[in-house]
């Protein structure tokens, strides 16, 4: 039960932040969601990134910064086992399933509903 309440209150803070900056700033939507990716990254690179994931669970994981954690983790492991082309690979290998499931879950989704354009 602990688990579902530190994952709600990592992920709820993170989206609150985020709220906050879209409300009382101009940054655009793009520049928020490359900066969070960044931070993911940035974070997971240092292993700052660690902490939170030990506490928030999902709740650190789902959101886009741990997107960027997944990217920086893998690279970083792909460098080590296959040097320089572990760069350009390891974010791509460790990132596909996710990446994977939500293009099938996101035609699932276009297919059982009719979308409409706003307007």
């Amino acid at each position: 039960m602990l688990d579902y309440i530190m994952s709600f209150l990592v992920g709820g803070a993170m989206c609150l932040i985020v709220q906050i900056i879209i409300d009382k700033t101009s940054i655009t939507p793009g520049i928020i969601l490359v900066s969070l990716v960044t931070l993911g990254v940035i974070l997971g690179a240092f292993n700052i990134y660690d902490v939170l994931i030990r506490y928030g669970k999902a709740g650190a994981t789902v959101p886009l910064p741990g997107f960027g954690n997944s990217l920086a983790k893998s690279t970083i492991k792909e460098v080590k086992s296959s040097g320089l082309i572990g760069a350009f690979t390891g974010g791509i290998k460790g990132t596909a399933g996710g990446i994977t499931a939500s293009i099938f879950f996101g035609y699932i989704m276009a297919l059982i509903f009719n979308s409409k354009t706003k307007g």
